[in-house]
C-alpha cells in the first residue's frame, strides 16, 4: 500500500497555529458544508487526527481543510478541526486561512465570501497580512449564570455565541499572565468540567467548550486582556476570534460597547485583535473581528502505512 501524501500549508494568526488542507484529502462529496462535516466525521476522522496530533500536529494546532463552497458567490468552503474533534467557527483560522489562499495566488485583496460549517462570513483582506472578518451573527444567551466549581467555589459568567459556546467568566480569581499559564489552564478546565456536570449548555443543547477569562490589559491603549481554553485542553495564543465576537456580544447586551466603537482585545501572549459590531437579526451582533497571519511552512504530510503511529497519538 503507498503511502497517503496530504499538501498543507502552516500559518500563524497572533501566535496561534492554522494548517490549511491544500490538497491529497478524500472527497467529502456535494452538499452543505454540514454534509461535508458528517462524511469527514464518520468516514475519515483519523485523518483528522493525523494532522492535528502528535507526531505531526500538536495539542494547539487548528486544522482547515480547504472545500468546495456549497452557498453561492463563495470563494471557499472550510471545515475546521483540531486535536479532538470539530469546531463549528474559527476567527484566527479564517484569518490564516485566507492570508494562505492568498500566499497560494488563489485570493486578491478585496472583499472574500467563505462557506462554513455554521454560516457564510464575510473577510475584506489586503493582499498582504491583515483581514478584517465578519462573522456569524453572535449573542449572549445567559447572564450572570454561577457554576459551583470543586476546590474552587461559585464562579460566575455569561453564556455567549460567537460561532463555538463560550462560558465568559466575570469573577475571574486569575492574572491573566504568560507566567500563570498553568494556573490559568486548570482553573479554565475545572469551570468547564463543573458547566458539564451541572448540565449548563447552549441554547441549543451545544456543549460550552471553550471558557474564557478577563483582566486588564498590558497596554494602555487597548481595552482587556483575555485567556481562552480550547477544546482539547490547550490555550489560545491569539486572543480568540470566536472569543471575542462572544464578547461583543456580551458588551452589547449590557450596553457598554455601541455599535461601530471598537474594542482591542489581547491574548494572554500579548497579541491582540480589534473588534467591534453592527446589530443583527433577531437581537444578535454582526462582529468584525481584525487581525493578521504570517505563513510558516508548506509541508506535505507522508502516512506510510507502516507507521504505527500514522493516524496520531491519541489518549
Amino acid at each position: 500500500m503507498s503511502p497517503t501524501h496530504l499538501h498543507v500549508v502552516d500559518s500563524h494568526t497572533g501566535g496561534e497555529p492554522t494548517r490549511t488542507v491544500t490538497s491529497g484529502f478524500p472527497d467529502l462529496g456535494p452538499g452543505p458544508l454540514s454534509q461535508k462535516l458528517a462524511v469527514f466525521r464518520d468516514k475519515f476522522d483519523h485523518l483528522r487526527s493525523a494532522m492535528a496530533n502528535e507526531p505531526r500536529g500538536s495539542d494547539v494546532v487548528v486544522g482547515a481543510l480547504l472545500c468546495e463552497p456549497h452557498e453561492p458567490n463563495c470563494a471557499a468552503g472550510v471545515i475546521f478541526f483540531n486535536n479532538v474533534g470539530y469546531l463549528g467557527m474559527c476567527g484566527h483560522g479564517t484569518i490564516g486561512l485566507v492570508v494562505t489562499l492568498g500566499h497560494l495566488g488563489k485570493l486578491a485583496a478585496g472583499t472574500h465570501r467563505l462557506d462554513t460549517c455554521v454560516g457564510v462570513v464575510e473577510a475584506d483582506y489586503d493582499g498582504a497580512n491583515r483581514v478584517t472578518l465578519r462573522n456569524v451573527p453572535s449573542r449572549r444567551t445567559a447572564a450572570k449564570v454561577t457554576v459551583e466549581v470543586p476546590g474552587i467555589g461559585p464562579v460566575t459568567g455569561d453564556v455567549s455565541w460567537g460561532g463555538n459556546w463560550f462560558f465568559l467568566v466575570t469573577s475571574p480569581t486569575q492574572a491573566i499572565a504568560m507566567e500563570r499559564v498553568e494556573e490559568l489552564t486548570n482553573f479554565t478546565w475545572a469551570v468547564r468540567q463543573a458547566l458539564a456536570k451541572a448540565g449548563i449548555r447552549g441554547e441549543d443543547g451545544g456543549e460550552i467548550d471553550h471558557v474564557e477569562v478577563f483582566g486588564p490589559p498590558k497596554n494602555p491603549a487597548h481595552h482587556s486582556r483575555n485567556f481562552v481554553l480550547c477544546p482539547g485542553r490547550a490555550y489560545d495564543r491569539s486572543p480568540c476570534g470566536t472569543g471575542t465576537s462572544a464578547k461583543l456580544a456580551c458588551l452589547a447586551a449590557d450596553g457598554k460597547l455601541a455599535p461601530g466603537q471598537k474594542w482591542i482585545q489581547e491574548s494572554v501572549c500579548g497579541s491582540f485583535f480589534e473588534g467591534s459590531y453592527q446589530p443583527g437579526p433577531g437581537g444578535s451582533i454582526i462582529p468584525t473581528i481584525t487581525g493578521t497571519a504570517h505563513i510558516t511552512a508548506e509541508t506535505k504530510l507522508i502516512l506510510n502505512p507502516d507507521d504505527h503511529f500514522r493516524f496520531g497519538l491519541t489518549m
